[in-house]
């Protein structure tokens, strides 16, 4: 189901959630719960994976994990700040400690100025002793619908990687 690379990273992830005692959730936009895919696709994912959510819909993403509806409106559906919110929801409304969102343009039509087919906003967050951190990251990436969203995954697993708290 999932191409090597991608299970390599998920079970780097998965390793070092669960040696370090680290809970992740998702919050998935443009890739569909394919994060959360590729992360329960490892054995003994369940005891570091509490929740996913996808929420493909601005109304979702409101709802479900508490986007701001004025951050919709000002910065869009795909955007740092839109993806920022998604990953801080995910982590408030989960028993996690780590998350991860994703929230882009997967194609092939859905482009609009300044936000080119490929683009895709990432977030992590992270709650620790020593507080709560977050980073941000917005790459575009080339090829069709399935590429973009392979690449997306790709990244936010690698991004997961490069947290300190994991």
């Amino acid at each position: 189901m999932f191409d090597p690379k991608t299970l390599i990273l998920a079970e780097q992830v998965v390793h070092r959630l669960t040696v370090g005692g680290r809970v992740l959730a998702t919050a998935e936009s443009c890739t569909g719960g394919l994060v959360a895919g590729a992360i329960t696709a490892i054995a003994g994912s369940s005891a570091c994976f509490d929740r996913g959510y996808v929420t493909y819909s601005n109304d979702a993403k409101s709802q479900e994990i508490g986007v701001r509806e004025d951050t919709l409106a000002a910065h869009g559906a795909v955007s740092e700040a839109t993806a920022l919110e998604m990953a801080i929801g995910a982590l408030e409304g989960s028993q996690a400690n780590v998350a991860v969102s994703t929230t882009g343009i997967a194609g092939p039509g859905g482009a609009t100025a300044g936000k080119p087919v490929g683009m895709v906003c990432f977030a992590w967050a992270w709650d620790s002793p020593e507080g709560r951190g977050t980073r941000v990251l917005t790459a575009v990436f080339p090829g069709d619908r399935t590429d973009v969203r392979v690449a997306a995954v790709q990244v936010a697993l690698r991004g997961l990687l490069d947290m300190p708290a994991v």
